[in-house]
């Protein structure tokens, strides 16, 4: 549920919390709320960051890429003959 919260702070604070709501397009009211969304205090996120950890934390997850059979300089030795008989 909802309910209004009025706040008294410094005019250069409500400045500073509007241009940052802007930058990571969100209002004021998320941005408080994403603060004090849990017990403990998070990182504010723009779109972009919280993009970037999923994107880290999928990656993390994948398995690794098994190594290659051959050695890099198999590799280029059958390009080099392949290419130049």
């Amino acid at each position: 549920m909802k309910t209004k919260l009025t706040l008294t702070v410094q005019k250069e604070v409500i400045e500073s919390a509007k241009r940052i709501a802007k930058e990571r397009n969100v209002s004021v009211s998320r941005l408080f709320e994403e603060v004090f969304e849990e017990d403990t205090v998070q990182p504010i996120l723009s779109e972009k960051q919280k993009a970037a950890r999923r994107f880290l934390k999928n990656f993390e997850e994948r398995q690794p890429i098994q190594a290659l059979e051959k050695s890099d300089k198999e590799l280029i030795g059958e390009h080099i003959k392949k290419k130049y008989g």
